[in-house]
């Protein structure tokens, strides 16, 4: 065969394999079973999507994280809930995250849809709630698809299945819990120097990009309430403990992470009918504490149920987190309780409180469970 002629073979071989692959792209199933966008929700229940990350995304998911490998919730997963899991679990009957289920696409196959006009997927393919976009290793990026984020875009996404039943998302919620992706990056820094300009870009991105994201959606859902939940302190996570002890490392971190919270307050100050700020910090510091003058670890333990939780890290409920630096059960079992009482402050939504009473019962059903044979 001449060279022309082999040439001309490899480049309709590779025609071939493209449109071979477009097809696939096109005709795979994304794992959605028939009948998985729901009907209309009863009366008095409210949608709730989540945009996010690994602080959102549901720890029994074993798609992402198979049985035998690094699965979320850590080693008692199942009986270890993400803050999602939580909410479904205590208020399902109030608010929809949607059902239970495996759906999804691998990017490029969700991207290739996109370009011809089908009906977008979730990516990437996980086990979760159907109106739970978030997804470990998710940042401020991923919520419009900005740049390299075009893989993994999470407000499109949701705004597809929103415009399958707009009557529906009429009443809904959307919770906006993302950047520590891009924000723990920079402790040492913070610690050095709050007010580095490295740290302004930081703040400047993600705020732009959650913007963008409340724009989208109210321009497609004009009366949908948005809850941006800010950032908490990787600086007082067991984690990094033995680090930052000394008298300045620890107020400049907090001092750091005052500004970027306070930038996302001020979009919510900006429409405060549809948008509001959840102080996730504020939150974390008033029943964890912060570290000593000195930064020596000083916190406070939480008595719920028969357990005493302390801000240590294991996979026992008895810690705040996990061994892989995650929320512990204890921790999302709290989070979900505020984030009710803030939906209902902020925005009058008739939703149930969860007591304290109600939040102990439920993480002594949960630990007691004895745990699955290997």
């Amino acid at each position: 065969m001449s060279p022309r002629l082999f040439g001309l073979f490899i480049a309709c071989a590779i025609v071939v394999l493209a449109v071979a692959a477009v097809a696939v792209a096109l005709t795979r199933s994304d794992g959605a079973p028939p009948g998985a966008i729901p009907p209309p929700a009863p009366r008095g229940t409210i949608p709730i999507a989540v945009l996010g990350d690994s602080n959102s995304h549901s720890y029994q998911d074993s798609l992402t994280f198979p049985p035998g490998g690094r699965e979320r919730g850590g080693a008692l997963h199942d009986r270890t809930f993400q803050w999602t899991e939580v909410l479904a679990r205590l208020r399902g009957n109030e608010l929809d995250l949607g059902p239970w289920l495996h759906w999804g696409r691998p990017w490029w196959s969700a991207w290739a849809r996109n370009l011809v006009g089908l009906l977008p997927s979730r990516t990437p393919i996980k086990q979760d709630y159907l109106y739970n976009f978030a997804n470990s290793g998710a940042a401020c990026k991923n919520l419009m698809g900005d740049g390299l984020g075009f893989r993994y875009p999470q407000v499109p996404r949701l705004l597809a299945l929103m415009k399958e039943q707009p009557t529906r998302w009429q009443n809904g919620v959307v919770v906006i819990y993302i950047g520590a992706n891009d924000w723990n990056a920079y402790l040492d820094v913070m610690a050095r120097d709050p007010q580095a300009p490295e740290l302004r870009r930081v703040i400047d991105y993600c705020t732009q990009q959650i913007n963008r994201s409340i724009e989208a959606i109210h321009a497609a859902q004009p009366s949908v309430r948005i809850l941006i939940a800010g950032m908490t302190n990787q600086g007082d996570d067991p984690v990094e403990q033995d680090k930052y002890r000394d008298a300045t490392s620890p107020p400049n971190i907090r001092k750091a992470l005052a500004s970027a919270n306070d930038a996302f307050r001020k979009i919510a100050e900006a429409d405060p009918k549809r948008i509001a700020f959840f102080d996730s910090d504020a939150w974390a510091v008033e029943r964890w504490g912060i570290r000593g003058p000195n930064g020596e670890p000083d916190f406070k333990s939480v008595r719920l149920g028969h357990l005493t939780v302390t801000h240590t890290q294991g996979d026992e409920p008895s810690n705040t987190m996990l061994a892989d630096d995650h929320a512990g059960l204890v921790w999302n079992v709290l989070w979900a309780q505020s984030i009710i009482a803030r939906l209902r402050d902020a925005f009058g939504l008739p939703l149930t409180p969860i007591s304290d009473d109600e939040a102990a019962r439920f993480v002594d059903a949960v630990a007691a469970r004895p745990q699955p044979a290997s």
